[in-house]
């Protein structure tokens, strides 16, 4: 299907996504392209992101980086906005999921989900409306999950992290 593109121009936009590489935000990330948009895309697998940037064209750029590094974050949105200019709109994708019976899951397991799925986005999401504050300028796209919505089995830790993320979303908003 052909886009309108002069319905979605994001021409000069630079757009950082998480978790671009694959999936959903693999289809994110083309689509933003297609609107004319830079992309940097945020994966842990360095030999998938490349693959997806060549496919994309000089216009889209990675940076290989496990979000659960949590301070690192503040250092690694300093590096992109320096080498790569202000980022125009965030969108929080990445995620990682676990199926396992509530009995079964350890506390560790649910924090390591709860890491990545809440905390890192929070930390980077703040990160980068510090920068997009002092620009008065910027956008930022949360993606949560039907599990937040309904019960479904075997994904509690998932459920609880995307149930926070909607309530981050709606604090952040005011």
């Amino acid at each position: 299907m052909e886009m309108n593109n002069h319905l979605f121009d994001l021409t000069g936009k630079t757009v950082l996504i998480t978790g671009g590489g694959s999936g959903l935000g693999l289809a994110i990330t083309r689509a933003i392209r297609e609107a004319g948009a830079k992309v940097i895309i945020i994966g842990r697998k360095e030999d998938v992101l490349q693959h997806i940037c060549r496919e994309l064209g000089d216009k889209a750029v990675y940076r290989a980086f496990d979000l659960a590094r949590l301070e690192d974050i503040p250092s690694m949105i300093d590096e992109i906005e320096s080498t790569e200019g202000p980022i125009d709109v965030l969108v929080n994708n990445a995620g990682i999921n676990m199926k396992k019976d509530i009995l079964d899951v350890t506390n560790e397991e649910f924090g390591n989900i709860v890491q990545v799925n809440q905390t890192a986005v929070f930390t980077l999401t703040r990160e980068v409306a510090r920068k997009m504050a002092s620009r008065k300028a910027g956008s930022i796209i949360m993606i949560s999950s039907m599990a937040a919505k309904y019960g479904i089995p075997k994904v509690v830790a998932y459920t609880a992290a995307k149930s926070a993320v909607e309530g981050m979303t709606r604090s952040m908003a005011v």
